[in-house]
């Protein structure tokens, strides 16, 4: 057990350091073998792996770990859960991508194997200042989907305009949905759209996800790292 604590606080420490490079740490966690291997490596090998005045080497190292700690400790008493990129549950067509984050805030009433990898996901985005037309033709559609066979998963970004209009609907037509935020687990933006933040979480099937660590504030260019992960875990 401590094994994986001990792993599951170094996946969260890798996170943290190179959140906006998860190439480097998913490069490092590949090569050395496992997210704990990499701060057991120590600062030369960690430079020969990424080069020399590279900037992170004097961040992997014990004050990362306890930070780490701290994070994962403050996320439990949360009621939050994190999931590391090598956890089955991890949902495996974000795997698939060449930058996908190592680690995953989640904010669910269900288990994370009753969220992700069941059932085809679709991810519905668009204009914050949506028409009238637009409006009802996202609600039409999202609609229609609702009526298939196996019912999709609807990933969006709960921004307002296309964002919560296609959420709240999937949530009227029964259709499990996924917000991915730009902000930390705990930070529902924009504060409009709070109420249906809300409901997500409490929702069997739905939630809240992110990558950014707790506390993390909603700042422009959070959101286009945000964007790659909702294309990415969409089919």
């Amino acid at each position: 057990m401590e094994e994986e604590i001990s792993e599951k606080v170094c996946v969260c420490a890798l996170n943290r350091i190179f959140g906006f490079k998860p190439k480097i740490a998913l490069a490092l966690i590949n090569t050395l073998g496992s997210a704990s291997a990499v701060f057991q490596a120590g600062q030369d090998t960690i430079r020969k792996l990424i080069g020399p005045f590279n900037g992170y080497d004097q961040m992997i190292g014990s004050q990362s770990i306890e930070e780490a700690k701290k994070e994962l400790e403050t996320v439990s008493r949360m009621g939050y859960d994190f999931i590391c990129i090598n956890d089955p549950d991890y949902p495996s067509l974000l795997k698939e991508c060449e930058d996908p984050p190592v680690g995953l805030y989640i904010s669910s009433i269900s288990p994370t194997q009753d969220i992700f990898n069941l059932r085809p996901t679709i991810a519905i985005v668009g204009t914050r200042d949506i028409s009238p037309y637009g409006h009802e033709w996202c609600r039409k559609i999202v609609g229609a989907i609702s009526h298939a066979k196996i019912k999709p998963l609807i990933v969006s970004g709960l921004a307002l305009g296309t964002d919560i209009t296609a959420q709240s609907q999937a949530l009227e037509c029964g259709l499990p949905t996924l917000s991915v935020m730009a902000t930390g687990i705990e930070t529902i933006y924009p504060h409009q759209n709070r109420h249906i933040g809300e409901i997500i979480e409490k929702t069997p099937g739905c939630a809240l996800i992110t990558d950014y660590p707790t506390g993390t504030v909603p700042v422009a260019y959070n959101f286009l790292r945000r964007n790659r992960i909702i294309a990415g875990m969409s089919s």
